[in-house]
């Protein structure tokens, strides 16, 4: 077991010591999501006020409309949220490179074959060089979808790593 495992497994132990909250419902009870990326430096819950059962949040690299498409038309239709927070940040990885660059990290790392599966499979890494503009475009994204319902609000943010401060930006 790996230190990381046992931290798991010793941080469960903690938690579920105390735990109270297994009769929540399903659908997150204030109905809406947040997209956010993966970033270890963003804390949602404390950062945008989300209590156990209050939203869904979702993460991925770069807090991408179109990497979580499947799991918000989930929420949306499954599970009934009627809001989205879409909130990248300053200071993120995918403001650092381009497709050419993964795919060469890639290969240096993994070899030719697999730098070719990924070509092959036209995967983009969904990297942006302007943060507010990617914001906007994730948005435009989420609203002009037709596997978004009309009435969904949706609105997209910023939030600044050294400051812990979200602001609007569409």
């Amino acid at each position: 077991m790996t230190a990381i495992q046992a931290n798991l497994e010793a941080s469960s132990e903690r938690y579920s010591a105390t735990f109270t909250k297994g009769h929540l419902a399903l659908p997150p009870s204030k109905k809406y999501l947040v997209l956010t990326c993966m970033d270890a430096r963003i804390d949602p819950a404390a950062a945008f006020g989300i209590e156990l059962g209050d939203a869904h949040v979702i993460r991925n690299a770069g807090a991408s409309a179109v990497d979580a498409l499947r799991s918000i038309i989930i929420s949306e239709h499954l599970l009934g949220t009627t809001e989205i927070l879409l909130v990248k940040h300053t200071g993120c990885g995918m403001l650092t490179f381009t497709n050419p660059d993964a795919y060469a990290l890639v290969e240096q790392r993994l070899g030719a074959d697999a730098s070719a599966e990924l070509k092959a499979k036209n995967l983009d890494f969904l990297a942006f060089p302007d943060l507010e503009e990617a914001v906007r475009k994730d948005v435009e994204f989420l609203k002009a979808s037709k596997l978004v319902p009309d009435e969904v609000v949706i609105s997209g943010w910023v939030y600044e790593v050294d400051t812990g401060k979200t602001r609007r930006v569409v």
